[in-house]
C-alpha cells in the first residue's frame, strides 16, 4: 500500500485527525461499490468545534476557509477509516458544502475553496471534483461550515 496522500499532507505540515463519531442516528460513511459517501463533516478537532459563528459577522472569510480545510481533513480521516488506511485508491467526485451566513452573504464558493484546495493538495489530480456551495442560517453546534463528499474507490 502506497502512502502518497499521507506524504503530501505531511509535506504540507498536516496530519489526519481522529475520525469523528456520529452525533446522531447516522453512520460516518457508507459504501455502494465503487462509491464511498462521507457524511457531512464539521470543523471539529479532538472532539471540539472550531471557528464558531456566522461567516461575515463573527468569522472572517479566512477563518471560514480554515474551517472548510479542517472539514476536508475530517473527510479524509473518514475515508482513511473506511478503507483501512488506503487513501491512494480514491478519487473525489463531489464536495457539497454549507456555509452558515447572513442572507445577503454571497461568497460561499470562496469559503468552500478551503476544502477544495485541501482535497486537491492531498489527492493530486484525483482530487478534482464537482462542488456545491450553499448558504444556510444554522449548522450543528454553531460551526460556520459543513462539508460532505462522494468518492469513487478503485
Amino acid at each position: 500500500m502506497s502512502d502518497a496522500v499521507l506524504s503530501r499532507l505531511r509535506a504540507a505540515g498536516l496530519m489526519l485527525p481522529e475520525p469523528s463519531r456520529p452525533a446522531a442516528n447516522y453512520v460516518p460513511y457508507t459504501r455502494a461499490e465503487p462509491l464511498l459517501f462521507i457524511s457531512g463533516q464539521t470543523p471539529v478537532l479532538r472532539g471540539e468545534p472550531q471557528y464558531l459563528g456566522v461567516v461575515g459577522e463573527d468569522v472572517s472569510i479566512e477563518q471560514a476557509q480554515a474551517a472548510a480545510r479542517l472539514c476536508a481533513l475530517n473527510i479524509l480521516a473518514q475515508v482513511h477509516a473506511a478503507l483501512d488506511g488506503d487513501l491512494d485508491r480514491v478519487r473525489c467526485l463531489r464536495l457539497g458544502g454549507f456555509v452558515r451566513c447572513r442572507p445577503d452573504f454571497i461568497r460561499q464558493p470562496l469559503v468552500l475553496n478551503g476544502a477544495s484546495d485541501l482535497i486537491l493538495l492531498a489527492l493530486g489530480e484525483n482530487g478534482r471534483h464537482a462542488r456545491t456551495a450553499v448558504g444556510t442560517n444554522a449548522l450543528p453546534r454553531g460551526v460556520p461550515v459543513e462539508v460532505e463528499a462522494v468518492f469513487t474507490v478503485g
